[in-house]
C-alpha cells in the first residue's frame, strides 16, 4: 500500500541554529543546513507526506516510544545546551494514524512499543532542528521515535526499523521518509575546550574510525558494518548508542542491505563530535537478515548494547 521513499542519516547539531544568528559563528553551519534543504527537496519530489525521525535526544529507559500528536507547536530551549538553542519556535503537523500503526506493527514483530498521541510530551531537538530546515512551511507531517535507548538491544532496534517499514508498506496509504537523527562519534570536547573544537573531532582515533565507517557505507560493506556496530557504538562513543542507525539499517534490510550511500554534507567535526548528512537508497528487501527479537531473551545478546 504505502512506500518508504527516502532514508537518511542526518545531523542535528545545535550550532546549526546558532549559525543563523548574528555573531562570530554566523553561517558556519551552512553546509549542514543545505544538506537538510536538499533532503527536504527530495522528499517533496518523491511525494513524501510524513517524516519519521529516529531521535537520539529522546532518552527512554524502558520500551520504545512513538510521539504522534495531531500537531506540535511551542518554543524550545535545550536543557543540554541552552546557550546554543534558546527560545526557538517550532510548529508542524503530526500523524497520529501513522504513529499508532507503527507502534502496533512493532508489537506484532515482538518489539514492545507505545504510541503517544494524546500527551503534553514535546519533541526533542533531534527532531526540532531538522524540521526547522526541512519543514519550515509545515509541508510534512512528523512522527518522532525514541532513539536514545539506555537499556535496549541493538537487535530490537533493528527489528523495530524493519517492522516500521512493513507498517508503511503493508498498511499505510501514503509515502514516508525515515531519518536517523544522530552523529557518528559523539565524544564532546572536554568542558572548557569546546570553543577550540567547534569544527573539530575530539581525537584522531575517532575521526579515523568515523571516516572508515563512511567509506564502508559508500562501498556497501553492510555485513561487516552490522557485525561491528555494537563495538563501534561503544568504542566510537556513538550518539544514542547508535540505536538510530540500527533502526535505519533494520528498515533497509540490515546486513542484506545493498545500497551505496550518497553523502550530501561531507563528514565534519562539531564540538568534538563527528557529523554527516547522507542518503541511504531504499532497495527491495525480504527481511531475511533482520535479527530475531532479543528483549525476551537477554542470554542471547549477540547484538546487545548494555551501555
Amino acid at each position: 500500500m504505502g512506500k518508504l521513499a527516502l532514508a537518511a542519516k542526518i545531523t542535528h547539531v545545535p550550532s546549526m541554529y546558532l549559525s543563523e544568528l548574528p555573531g562570530p559563528r554566523q553561517g558556519f553551519r551552512q553546509a549542514a543546513i543545505d544538506g537538510h534543504y536538499e533532503i527536504s527537496r527530495r522528499c517533496r519530489e518523491l511525494g513524501v507526506d510524513t517524516i519519521v525521525v529516529f531521535d537520539t535526544h529522546w532518552l527512554v529507559n524502558a520500551n520504545y516510544h512513538v510521539l504522534c500528536s495531531p500537531s506540535f507547536e511551542g518554543v524550545y530551549t535545550s536543557n543540554e545546551l541552552p546557550h546554543f538553542i534558546s527560545n526557538m519556535p517550532y510548529a508542524f503537523p503530526g500523524n497520529s494514524e501513522l504513529g499508532k500503526l507503527l507502534a502496533d506493527t512493532c508489537n506484532r514483530f515482538g518489539v514492545e512499543t507505545m504510541a503517544h498521541h494524546a500527551t503534553t510530551l514535546g519533541p526533542e531537538y533531534g527532531t526540532l532542528v531538522p524540521m526547522r530546515y526541512m519543514n519550515q512551511d509545515q509541508h510534512f507531517k512528523v512522527v518522532s521515535v525514541s532513539a536514545l535507548c539506555t537499556s535496549h538491544f541493538l537487535a530490537d532496534s533493528a527489528r523495530l526499523g524493519w517492522a516500521m517499514r512493513k507498517a508503511v508498506e503493508d498498511h499505510y496509504d501514503g509515502t514516508v521518509a525515515f531519518l536517523a537523527s544522530g552523529s557518528l562519534s559523539h565524544r564532546f570536547a572536554q568542558n572548557g575546550q569546546a570553543p577550540d573544537f567547534a569544527t573539530k573531532v575530539w581525537s584522531p582515533f575517532l575521526e579515523t574510525l568515523d571516516n572508515r565507517v563512511v567509506k564502508m557505507w559508500e562501498d556497501a560493506e553492510w555485513a561487516d558494518f552490522c557485525a561491528m556496530l555494537p563495538e563501534y557504538a561503544a568504542k566510537g562513543h556513538g550518539e544514542g548508542f547508535m540505536h538510530d542507525t540500527a533502526m535505519l539499517l533494520g528498515a533497509l534490510g540490515w546486513s542484506a542491505y545493498d545500497g551505496h550511500v550518497e553523502v550530501l554534507t561531507p563528514y565534519f567535526g562539531s564540538s568534538g563530535t563527528g557529523q554527516i548528512n547522507a542518503v541511504f537508497p531504499v532497495t527491495p528487501q525480504d527481511g531475511s537478515a533482520i535479527p530475531a527479537a532479543q528483549a525476551s531473551n537477554p542470554a542471547s545478546a549477540g547484538l546487545a548494547n548494555r551501555l
